[in-house]
């Protein structure tokens, strides 16, 4: 594209000098006598540099080049002038000129300052594209890595659900459980203040906080009378097993202590490492309040499903003993309940 030049001088010799010698250079150059003049042309045309007498007789230089920076910041200007004054150069430059010539009579000088100025531009513009390519080009890379990992994460999620699934068909009257375990847990934690990675973590473990189960004899899980003491001791292997089964998936690392702990108690009477209180791992201790609930309000073979009132009662009495009273606290105010029976997550 043609460059446009404007050449402001109230000396018609100078002005056509350098439209002369500027058209040589293939630029396409108007000229003004005056300021008003100046402002028409420059209103009525797009230039791409203003050549301009700092010692115009309507207005100084300095003003000119304010006026022209506000109406469009980006234009290229280089001050004219027979009278050097260093503070005024200093002044044009620091507001935006591109050059400052002392010697506007020079056309050559001046041809070369107005082939650098446009040189500059044009790579500030090329650059300015670049970057902008770049930026969509990482934008769409970014929404592609964004999009495959969320296609990971539901793949994963959706590989543990069936897992989940497996462990939950082992005894029919504790199907859906371990879903709703992870709602009610994560839920909690979301009041608590996890952060997104955690509550991802946490959703996982309490999916899994059960897998062990797969290791149980059907006989003994869906036996309707009560455990016989050592009906349970085998039972409280699960959390051992479950362990075993995960540990050598890297995947499954960091969901380990919720699947060992979930059976600790507060009070430190819990299993399999007897732990107490602030060592149970934060996530076991709230995985932990959702098994009990969902476990008191589920229909089970050798008891009838616990009222919803009943069964938060009975989880007040755990407080301190069975239960992190924080946690506790959290998971029995309305708005958690409120919350998970929008979602489904009660029966």
């Amino acid at each position: 594209m043609e460059e446009r030049i404007l050449i402001v001088d109230d000396e018609e010799r100078i002005c056509s000098d350098l439209a002369r010698r500027l058209t040589q250079d293939g630029y396409s150059c108007m000229t003004a006598k005056n300021i008003r003049e100046a402002f028409s042309q420059f209103y009525g045309s797009a230039f791409s540099l203003i050549l301009f007498d700092i010692e115009m007789a309507e207005m100084n230089g300095i003003e000119f080049l304010k006026k022209i920076k506000a109406m469009d910041a980006g234009m290229l200007i280089v001050m004219m002038t027979k009278v050097p004054r260093i503070e005024m150069a200093l002044e044009a430059v620091r507001l935006g000129a591109y050059d400052f010539i002392i010697d506007p009579s020079n056309s050559d000088l001046v041809a070369l300052s107005v082939k650098r100025a446009l040189e500059k531009k044009r790579l500030e513009e090329e650059l300015e594209i670049h970057r902008t390519n770049l930026e969509n080009l990482i934008g769409e890379r970014t929404s592609r890595l964004q999009e495959a990992y969320r296609v990971l994460k539901k793949t994963r999620l959706d590989s543990v659900k069936v897992l989940v699934e497996a462990i939950d068909a082992k005894d029919p009257y504790t199907r859906g459980h371990s879903n709703r375990v992870s709602k009610i847990s994560v839920e909690v934690a979301a009041q608590f203040g996890f952060t997104e990675d955690q509550l991802e973590i946490l959703e996982y473990g309490a999916l899994l906080h059960d897998i062990g189960k797969i290791g149980i004899k059907d006989e003994i899980l869906q036996k309707p009378g009560r455990l016989s003491s050592k009906e349970y001791q085998h039972i409280q292997e699960h959390p051992l097993i479950g362990v075993k089964i995960v540990e050598g998936v890297e995947f499954f690392r960091d969901k380990i202590p919720m699947i060992r702990n979930h059976h600790e108690r507060f009070d430190g009477s819990g299993y399999p490492d007897g732990l107490v209180g602030e060592a149970i791992p934060l996530e076991a201790r709230i995985v932990s309040i959702a098994d009990a609930f969902d476990a008191m309000t589920s229909l089970r073979p050798h008891r009838r499903a616990m009222p919803l009132e009943d069964a938060l009662m009975e989880m007040g009495k755990g407080r301190g003993t069975q239960f992190d009273p924080h946690f506790l606290e959290i998971f029995l105010e309305e708005k958690i309940f409120e919350s998970l029976k929008a979602q489904g997550a009660n029966k």
